[in-house]
């Protein structure tokens, strides 16, 4: 069975409403043979990252960059995990108050560190979260999954 972890940062109520969704469209009952595995940034190991075939990191943007949680798990794990020879499938979601681009421009030169592949068109966003960014971060969620079925 193939394992799509999800890296999170979700400390307000709206990072947790994007966090749900995501899950939602990854666990979709039409999706099957894919596992997935949950992680708060600041829990997550190198063992969790070695042992998925497939990744979503969701994160705030703050003061222009990502959380420092999620950042924390990128220290930890970077260099075991860019020695991983595949093309890892993945994708991303930033939900921010005022700007997203930084965030953004770090987790596109993260991944590409990483050498991960995405899969999915990343979710970015300001201000509260409305039923059409809730349903884009339920797709991200499904369509990563969904790379993974078998």
């Amino acid at each position: 069975m193939a394992r799509l972890l999800i890296v999170h940062h979700s400390p307000t109520p709206n990072l947790a409403a994007i966090l749900d969704s995501v899950v939602a469209g990854a666990t979709h009952e039409d999706i099957e043979g894919v596992e997935v595995l949950v992680r708060q940034a600041l829990l997550a190991t190198v063992e969790d990252v070695l042992s998925a075939d497939g990744y979503i990191i969701g994160t705030s943007a703050n003061i222009g960059y990502i959380s420092g949680a999620v950042k924390h798990f990128f220290d930890q794990t970077f260099d075991q995990a860019s020695q991983d020879p595949r093309k890892t499938p993945f994708s991303y979601y930033v939900h921010g108050r005022s700007d997203t681009s930084g965030a953004e421009r770090a987790m596109e030169s993260i991944s590409t560190g990483l050498g991960w592949v995405k899969v999915s068109e990343p979710v970015c966003f300001l201000g509260e979260p409305t039923p059409d960014h809730l349903a884009a971060v339920s797709q991200l969620g499904s369509t990563v999954a969904a790379t993974l079925a078998s």
